[in-house]
């Protein structure tokens, strides 16, 4: 329990908790936005009433995370400044501008037609609330990007140099547009996009299998499954190049992801190791099941290596990450989902092809019904696993190469950081149960198809009344 009394181990422990915690929320928001938007234009082309209800429903689910996401992510704010205030210091030239765009640019676009989105159906025009709901997606998404921004570059510090301990920018494009930065966040928003339609396709499913209306939400299984069509592949082939990236810049935390603890050299070939034992104080591996010269095809294609892939023993134990067990599962955990994702994608596909998705013949599924049910969570366990290589497998720099974890820190005592972690992992648990008991609410209550659709007079009528208001 020595960790009580480590104010560098609490501080990233509490940072851990409410970055994760925080997580569950803008994946679903942002990803189920793309999908009001997608609902919202098939409501306008076809005027078939059950998009519009589907747009009315699925948007209480999103309000429900939107509000959290926010509470959650206050926490985050303050934390730079009470428990990273020499970081804050040396990077806030630069990350303070890009955290600021992120408020500005982004999250104030996504609030400030929210409420347009969720209250304007009856008071402004049918393509105007479409502007507005494609507003709050695009909003939405360029949170997402600036914050992959800044994290990438803690992860490829790019654009600028290191002076007298504080990072001085240079080029600004150059420290947004950092080697890590377009990969990380087209891989970032293929997995929100993803989780999202799994989530959705998941509760579709679920109604499904309890025969409560079987045709309104075997229309919204059957969007999730076409999009996935896209999303599911394009996902694990820029999961390809991000680990690329790594390969060629990060290369410690290749190793750690590797569980890989001597170098191999360009020109020869290495076994892909399955599952390991790490033993971090004896620097090798207990034991391995591998596959024969798997290395090389999963990073470059082909048998034999044409670069040099770095072991762990080439750095010091001091300048390499050590939770390499952590590292090596929870990569695997989310190459495992995003291949069982593939798959339930393809087996659904053909299933709708055999004409077994019909409203007639889709109650009968349910072996593939509970599949995506049991799908449903497996999204928001990729992408923290994800997260956790990442940051994980960075250590031991706050900034790779430039600022260690441990001289990052704030100089307060360890009472003080556990006090604040115990608050805020009660009031997240707190959080976590109110998301479930109204979450639960709204899926059991389910839709509403009595809900009168929009009125065309009213609408005009309304408009007309703003307009004179103005003019009076």
């Amino acid at each position: 329990m020595n960790f009580l009394s480590d104010t560098v181990m609490l501080s990233r422990i509490q940072f851990a908790v409410t970055s994760i915690f925080h997580m569950f929320w803008p994946i679903l928001t942002i990803g189920m936005s793309w999908y009001l938007f997608v609902v919202e234009i098939l409501w306008l082309k076809t005027k078939n009433p059950t998009f519009y209800h589907h747009a009315r429903f699925w948007s209480k689910l999103y309000i429900l995370n939107f509000g959290l996401g926010v509470a959650s992510g206050v926490a985050i704010e303050f934390e730079f400044g009470a428990n990273w205030a020499p970081f804050s210091l040396a990077v806030g030239d630069f990350l303070g501008s890009i955290l600021g765009f992120e408020g500005t640019m982004a999250f104030m676009l996504e609030a400030a037609f929210l409420g347009i989105m969720i209250y304007g159906w009856n008071r402004i025009p049918p393509l105007m609330h479409l502007f507005a709901t494609l507003c709050v997606a695009v909003g939405a998404s360029l949170s997402s990007f600036w914050i992959i921004v800044a994290n990438s570059w803690m992860q490829t510090p790019a654009g600028g140099e290191m002076v007298n301990g504080k990072f001085l920018v240079h080029s600004y494009l150059e420290a947004i547009f950092n080697p890590a930065a377009l990969n990380s966040w087209f891989h970032m928003i293929l997995a929100i996009l993803e989780t999202a339609l799994f989530v959705i396709g998941g509760i579709s499913a679920w109604y499904i299998l309890h025969k409560r209306y079987e045709e309104f939400f075997s229309k919204s299984f059957k969007i999730a499954i076409a999009l996935a069509i896209l999303v599911t592949p394009l996902q694990i082939l820029v999961g390809h190049f991000s680990g690329e990236e790594v390969y060629h810049n990060q290369p410690s935390k290749l190793a750690a992801i590797e569980a890989l603890w001597d170098t191999v050299p360009a020109g020869e070939s290495a076994p892909w190791n399955v599952l390991v034992a790490p033993n971090d104080q004896e620097n090798k591996n207990n034991w391995s099941l591998s596959v024969p010269n798997g290395l090389g095809m999963v990073l470059e294609m082909k048998p034999k290596l044409s670069e040099p892939v770095l072991g762990l023993n080439e750095w010091k134990p001091e300048d390499r990450p050590h939770a390499v067990s952590l590292i090596f599962y929870t990569f695997r955990i989310m190459v495992g989902i995003a291949f069982f994702f593939l798959g339930l994608m393809g087996v659904s596909v053909v299933q709708w092809l055999r004409g077994k998705l019909t409203v007639e013949n889709i109650t009968t599924q349910t072996w593939l019904m509970r599949a995506w049910i049991l799908a449903a969570p497996l999204g928001y366990v990729a992408v923290e696993s994800g997260w956790m290589v990442r940051e994980v497998g960075r250590q031991p720099w706050i900034v790779y190469g430039q600022i260690r974890t441990a001289e990052a820190v704030s100089n307060v005592p360890a009472s003080n950081v556990l006090i604040s972690l115990l608050g805020y992992t009660s009031i997240y648990l707190l959080l976590f149960a109110c998301a479930l008991y109204f979450g639960r609410r709204i899926v059991l209550q389910g839709p509403n198809l009595g809900l009168p659709l929009p009125n065309q007079d009213a609408q005009h009528s309304d408009i007309g009344q703003i307009t004179e208001s103005v003019h009076n």
